[in-house]
Order: C-alpha cells, then structure tokens, then sequence
C-alpha cells in the first residue's frame, strides 16, 4: 500500500499523489462512516473493499499502518456489537448438511432448486473479477440469471484455466468473458495471461478499470512500480505509471458497467422461458413434498 492520493491532475487528467503534510486522523467518525459505507451495500463487504472505499473518499491514507488500524478498530466495534459484520473468505465452518426428517430435506431442495438459467441462449457469459472478494457482489446481482462468476485471484493456474476451458466446451455454444480488474501493469497483465491460457472466448470486454473510468469516477491513484517488467509497457500505452484498486470504485457503478456489458448478450425471452419450465417443476416438488410430509 502505498500513498493517499491527495494531489493534482497530471498531464492525463488524473488525480496523482503528492508530498502532503500527514494530518491527524479522527477515527471514531471513520468508524461512523465505514459502518455506513457497508450498511450501503446489498452483500457483504470484506475489509479490503471497505479500506479502499474510505481512500476513495480520501478519509484515510493508503497505508499498511491505516489497513491494520481500520481492522483493529472495526473488529472491536463488531465485538460491541456497533459494527455490521465483514466477509473473511479465508476461513469457514465446516460441516456436511443435515436435515431432521425427509420432507425437510424435500423443502431445501424445493428452496434450492433451479434450472439451467442460460439454457437457450446463444451465447455463454462468463463474469470475471481479478478480486475473489468481489464473487459475493457478482452473485448478488447476477446470480438469479444462472450466468458463471470466475475469480482469478491474481494470475491463475494452468488447472484453473484447463477447468474453465472444459466448462466452456461442455456449454456448445460460443463464449463471451466480462472482466473487471485494477487498474495497473499488472491489472492488464492478468486477464491477458488468463485468456492467453484459456484460449476459448469469442470475445472478452474488459468491464472496469479504464483510463477514463478512472478519471470520470476520480478514483484515488497510487504509484506504480518501477520494477514491474510491465511498467514500461503500461507507461506507452497510458503516459504514466500508476495502480488503481478495482476495490475503491463505488459498488452500484460498478454493478452499472456489468449490467450494460451483460445487456449486449442476454435473450430475455429465453430466459423467461426457462423460468416458466423452472416454474411447473418447482410445483411438482411441492406437491412430492406434500405428500411425504403427510407420510410421516
């Protein structure tokens, strides 16, 4: 982490960081507002979005030092019970599921149960994030549609490509990749590799970040690093060196981009119509769990 992105427009109408004088930190209005900022949401947030909303909105520095306080703080406040809880991906409860009878276990098939939601569509979408924190937000908001989230997490595995390959080719029909990732060398870098390794998308469209959505959101601009063997690259193609985090762009801006780039490929109609067939099997469960609730 690097620099809070207090500074001035460079020659590409980009705001980059500046000398500043450090400033004194008022952390119990951070608190307030970092608590409002995951109130906002419509999922769950992890800390790291959370730490990159508040540098968006230039309350906190983008340091190590200002990361550990914020989870410091928040993981107090959660223990008072004034904090809405965050995601930690990393760690879980494991227990295989159980139900106290069999028309128990019908009624959580009934709630689960759903069709292939994009059978009938001429295309395959694929979404892609760079950031595995963000796969909640995906799910949240596509999820209803059936359409498959891939989380890179960084640069991804020649099994974790294979398994997208195979997933793409059991579909039989053509295939399109929505991305979004940082802004940064390495940012382009990783979906470039992931399709590279992949070599099955009839077209991909990077969702976020661009250039020009960084400056039209003024999201906060850290230096890149020199010693990427991409920086030189990035520098012809942008003017500058920098790293964006996708984490610090608002959710319902970034929700908007992948609606639209969701929206050039998705046949309603299709849709609607495995929903109606979704929707006369739904009721025959019913009614099998009916009859062997009355059973027991």
């Amino acid at each position: 982490m690097n620099s809070p992105p207090d500074g001035e427009d460079d020659a590409t109408g980009m705001n980059v960081a500046v000398n500043v004088a450090p400033r004194r930190i008022d952390w119990s209005s951070i608190i307030e507002r970092a608590a409002d900022i995951v109130r906002s949401y419509d999922t769950s947030v992890t800390l790291r979005q959370l730490f990159y909303r508040l540098v968006s909105e230039q309350v906190i520095p983008n340091t190590t030092t200002a990361y550990k306080r914020l989870s410091s703080l928040t993981a107090e406040a959660r223990r008072q019970g004034d904090f809405p809880d965050l995601i930690d991906r990393g760690r879980q409860i494991h227990r295989d599921p159980f139900w106290d009878s069999a028309a128990d276990a019908i009624e959580a098939l009934l709630d689960q149960f759903r069709l292939d939601r994009t059978a009938g569509q001429d295309t395959s979408i694929y979404l892609g994030v760079e950031k595995a924190g963000m796969v909640v937000q995906l799910q949240s908001w596509f999820g209803d549609l059936g359409i498959p989230v891939l989380a890179l997490g960084g640069y991804s595995s020649q099994t974790y490509a294979a398994t997208v390959r195979r997933h793409v080719g059991a579909q039989d029909r053509f295939a399109v990749l929505l991305y979004a990732g940082d802004f940064d060398p390495s940012g382009e870098d990783i979906d470039r590799d992931f399709i590279e390794q992949t070599n099955c998308w009839l077209e991909v469209v990077r969702v976020a970040l661009t250039a020009e959505q960084v400056r039209e959101h003024r999201l906060p601009i850290n230096p890149g690093k020199a010693s990427d063997s991409r920086a030189a690259g990035f520098i012809e193609r942008h003017g500058s060196l920098m790293q964006v985090e996708l984490d610090a762009l608002d959710p319902t801006a970034l929700r908007s981009m992948f609606q639209a780039a969701v929206d050039e490929f998705w046949d309603t109609s299709a849709y609607r119509r495995v929903l109606d067939r979704e929707q006369s099997a739904r009721r025959r469960l019913a009614e099998l769990a009916a009859s062997i609730g009355g059973d027991e």
